[in-house]
């Protein structure tokens, strides 16, 4: 277990619903997909990259609903930058964490 924070600590994170529109593998990586996910209306859409490409295909990624933390600080991997982190769980294996049914995109998680 990772050390004990403060409410206040969590509450600081932003997770939202976002909805994968395009998803590609990178040529020079063995791991990483690079996502265009729409956060809705008052974020908009973000490129994020993510370790999963041995754990999915990106074509049945598209459309898909994915929760992310989109207020991470912007990061640089492999010349291009990611805007946020999908969550995921699993030692072995990934597995995105995503919504049992459809709801509107950008829904903020609490």
């Amino acid at each position: 277990m990772k050390n004990l924070i403060a409410f206040p600590d969590f509450a600081k994170i932003d997770l939202r619903v976002g909805e994968v529109l395009t998803a590609e593998k990178l040529e020079k990586s063995e791991k990483l997909l690079r996502l265009q996910v729409d956060f809705g209306e008052e974020i908009g859409q973000r490129q994020i990259l993510a370790g999963i490409s041995q754990f999915y295909n990106p074509e049945d990624l598209i459309g898909r609903q994915v929760i992310a933390i989109v207020n991470l600080e912007p990061r640089k991997i492999m010349g291009l930058e990611s805007q946020g982190m999908l969550l995921a769980a699993g030692e072995e294996e990934a597995v995105l964490l995503m919504p049992d049914k459809k709801i509107k995109t950008g829904t903020l998680i609490r």
